[in-house]
């Protein structure tokens, strides 16, 4: 690991520079026996490639396990810095495993738990760190890692459901967008030779389909770089804030599967809600955090517009109420733990609701899918092969 230094020589000259050490102990004994006196050090994270990156990528399931590990830890008297080294050295991802290390190294110069863990934005969310900082302020690390596995655990299966309910059916398209090309490219061509060369008349619908071949066989390497360049195009617009934005308002407008994201993000809300109240977390700072967390840039502007109503003096009912995207009856029931006092058992409640609203639009999405797609595909492939075979039938027939 490296570690970014200042120092004083013997001489007294200043003097900055990059060590490699495997700990911060280490890269200080070093420094020391080159004569240096250490001003300043902090470690540097490196710069990775886009692949390593993505195989350092740490799943939402290894963070479950860890929280659920801290939790029992602290339980059974663990100090913190014990916890996070056992952990370093026995978890099953080694990234998780070096950042882990990294904590522990903090912990062991002095930093709390919710600092050190904001070296590492790509493993732990505003979300997870606000919650332990708020453990901390109370003295409730061990429920707070407990409510943080059972919060990560929700969202996992919550968002694992509804990827797998996608996962199928753009499994099958992809399948037949590549059966289709095929047939284009390399069976067509060979039944339309035979058609020309008969020189019988060709109806319409099949000089569409023999058209599409020829385009596909002799500018099929132009047509992949345009959807290429398109999908390329396309991927950079949707990565700047505009693009975003749009893409997250279609998310939860078009039919059939607008609504499911809408409760998808609705849950998330709710939930996140209720464990960082529950934690002792302030309402306003609470609100914040969901819509840096929320994932939808849609409901992210409902969050800042109702925390800055919050902090006017409004209720949180009041302050998302207003927006197309937010439904009455949740609303309503927020407003009714506000009066009552009960708003941590009605997030809690609205929680349960909208997930059991996504289990049960992930069922039913699934099972229109299947028969919509049997049909739709029958019905591809029957007219494909109903264009090009029956100019052939009718040769086979005039030969006879």
């Amino acid at each position: 690991m490296n570690y970014r230094y200042q120092a004083v020589d013997e001489k007294g000259a200043r003097t900055e520079g990059v060590v490699e050490a495997p700990s911060r102990d280490l890269a200080l004994s070093a420094l020391g026996r080159r004569g240096l006196i250490v001003t300043t050090i902090h470690d540097v994270e490196e710069k990775k490639g886009l692949s390593m990156v993505l195989f350092e990528r740490i799943p939402m399931k290894d963070i479950v396990i860890m929280s659920r590990q801290i939790s029992t830890l602290f339980e059974a008297q663990v100090s913190a810095l014990k916890a996070f080294q056992l952990l370093a050295t026995n978890t099953e991802n080694p990234s998780l495993g070096k950042k882990l290390a990294r904590v522990a190294e903090d912990l062991q110069a002095g930093t709390s738990i919710s600092e050190s863990l904001a070296k590492h934005p790509t493993v732990f969310s505003a979300f997870y760190i606000a919650m332990v900082r708020a453990g901390e302020e109370s003295g409730k690390l061990i429920e707070v890692f407990l409510y943080l596995s059972e919060y990560l655990d929700r969202q996992y299966a919550l968002n694992s459901k509804t990827k797998n309910a996608l996962i199928y059916p753009a499994f099958v398209v992809g399948v037949f967008i590549t059966v289709m090309v095929l047939m284009f490219v390399m069976v067509i061509p060979k039944l339309s030779a035979i058609i020309e060369q008969s020189g019988q008349a060709v109806p319409f619908y099949t000089k569409v389909i023999i058209g599409l071949s020829n385009g596909m066989v002799h500018y099929g390497v132009f047509i992949l770089i345009a959807v290429v360049a398109v999908v390329g195009y396309l991927a950079v617009l949707l990565n700047q804030p505009v693009g975003k934005k749009y893409l997250d308002k279609i998310k939860i407008t078009v039919p059939i599967i607008g609504p499911l994201y809408k409760k998808v993000y609705l849950a998330r809300i709710a939930d996140n809600m209720d464990t960082m109240l529950a934690s002792g977390i302030p309402i306003i700072r609470a609100i914040e955090i969901t819509g840096n967390v929320v994932g939808n840039s849609v409901y992210e502007d409902i969050l800042k517009t109702a925390s800055d109503r919050v902090k006017s003096g409004s209720t949180f009912s009041a302050g998302i109420s207003g927006s197309i995207y937010v439904p009455q009856i949740l609303i309503q029931m927020i407003k009714v733990g506000e009066e009552t006092g009960s708003m941590g058992q009605i997030l809690k409640t609205l929680a349960r609701f909208y997930k059991r609203e996504v289990d049960d639009a992930v069922d039913t999405l699934v099972g229109l899918i299947e028969p919509v797609m049997i049909v739709g595909l029958g019905l591809g492939v029957g007219i494909l092969l109903t264009s090009v075979l029956m100019p052939i039938y009718n040769i086979a027939g005039g030969v006879s």
